[in-house]
Formats: C-alpha cells, structure tokens, sequence
C-alpha cells in the first residue's frame, strides 16, 4: 500500500499543477477569452485603420490636384458650389420619379 502511494504522489502533484496552470488560463489574468475579445478588437482596428488610410490617400490626392491645378478647383465650385462660367446655360435634370412635394404650413394646410 505505501509503495502505491509512493507511486501516486508524482502524479498527483502534476494532476495539482495542471489544475493551476488551467485556472490560470481559463479565469486569470489575460484568459482565454480576453486573449480573444483582444483578438476580435484588433482586427476590427484593422479595418478601421484601413478605411482611415483610404480616405486620407483621397483627401492627399485632392489636395494635390487643388494645388496644381485650375481645373480640380473649377469641378469643385461647380459640383459643390453650383458656379457657372460667363455665357454658360444651367440646366437642371429632374428625375421624374422623385416628383416634389408640396409644403405644409405651421398650421398644417397644403400651401400651392
């Protein structure tokens, strides 16, 4: 009987250190499940850095082309301005589906 406890007793102090360590890395400090909240975090950092290093490559290009040319600064007063050169005729397109409608006054009436 004593030369079986004798026997046990390595694996049973491996059996206690392999229940530590387990605790460890299910419940302790940087578990299992923050290394993967972490994980999930940093890839949506990812994508977002992504984005983010898209938009200033645009943003980089368009002030490149502000500063060299004429021709970017005319698109944009008209695209965003709604400038029109000397002798030019504005013709505005109305898409027939998107019909408006007509406003409401303060006291709910259709005005004409």
């Amino acid at each position: 009987m004593e030369t079986l406890n004798r026997r046990l007793w390595p694996f049973v102090v491996l059996a206690a250190v392999l229940a530590l360590l387990q605790a460890k890395l299910w419940f302790g400090q940087g578990n299992w499940r923050q290394v993967v909240e972490l994980r999930s975090q940093v890839a949506a950092q990812k994508t977002e850095n992504g984005e983010l290093l898209r938009r200033n490559k645009a943003l980089a290009a368009e002030v490149k082309d502000l500063k060299s040319g004429v021709d970017a600064v005319e698109e944009r007063a008209r695209n965003e301005m709604g400038m029109i050169k000397p002798g030019e005729t504005f013709y505005r397109v109305i898409d027939p589906d998107k019909r408006l409608q007509p406003a409401k006054t303060e006291a709910g009436e259709e005005s004409p």
